[in-house]
């Protein structure tokens, strides 16, 4: 067994690889059911298992730049399409779900204003992005995208799959301050601190990233220090 290997079975028994995954996987499936429409934001090739939501739903949609998506085996039909115009119509989706998207996203208020016009009223746009004020965002904003490459595939994650980052929907503010803008009501934003994932390549950097979980998770004070934003928005039903 590896050092790193040993600290998870020591420190974190309890997660799985892909932890954060299967956790906005079941909030994703608290709202699902056969006669729902989903949209997945950003579906790409369907390389996160957890996101297969296809025989979960009416119908699973998928919209990426990556001309991948189109073969995404997860999804009944997936088209080529800047999130910022959305090739549906006014009031299709009971669901959209985005995970690991929204920090790429350059034009929020663009984005915001198109899910909104696709969902229909009482739907939910959930989705799942890191915290901008986490020690790895903010790493990320001061490095080269080349370097994001490098270390993804010393976490054995392919190039092609890394994309450059916005952080511009990546706070808790920015989200409530997008919501409010555009018309959603804020169910809910969490905001996590799990296994330390970004410093599993070390046993060194593991260690510094436990120490930053357990203070980070010691207090209140510190949650907007944590990693994982989880933020459920709803479209308002028409009174």
């Amino acid at each position: 067994m590896s050092i790193s290997g040993w600290m998870d079975r020591t420190f974190y028994p309890k997660y799985e690889n892909n932890w954060d995954d299967k956790l906005f996987r079941e909030r994703v499936m608290a709202y699902l059911d056969e006669g729902k429409i989903l949209l997945d934001l950003g579906a790409g090739a369907g390389i996160v298992e957890e996101m297969n939501f296809k025989g979960k739903a009416k119908e699973v949609h998928g919209v990426d730049l990556d001309p991948r998506v189109k073969d995404n085996p997860y999804l009944d039909e997936g088209k080529i399409s800047d999130a910022s115009k959305l090739p549906y119509q006014e009031n299709f989706f009971d669901l959209v779900v985005s995970d690991n998207v929204m920090e790429h996203i350059e034009y929020p208020d663009d984005v915001f204003g198109e899910i909104k016009r696709v969902l229909k009223n009482g739907g939910h746009f959930l989705f799942k992005t890191p915290n901008k004020f986490h020690y790895m965002p903010l790493i990320s904003r001061i490095t080269p995208h080349a370097f994001h490459r490098f270390y993804n595939k010393l976490r054995g994650r392919m190039g092609e799959d890394t994309f450059k980052t916005q952080y511009k929907v990546n706070s808790k503010g920015d989200i409530i301050s997008l919501a409010k803008r555009h018309g959603f009501e804020v169910v809910n934003i969490q905001i996590i601190e799990g296994r330390p994932e970004y410093l599993r390549i070390s046993p060194i950097l593991y260690v510094l990233g436990l120490i930053y979980e357990r203070l980070v998770n010691s207090s209140k004070i510190f949650a907007p220090f944590r990693i994982l934003l989880v933020a459920d928005l709803r479209k308002p039903e028409v009174k």
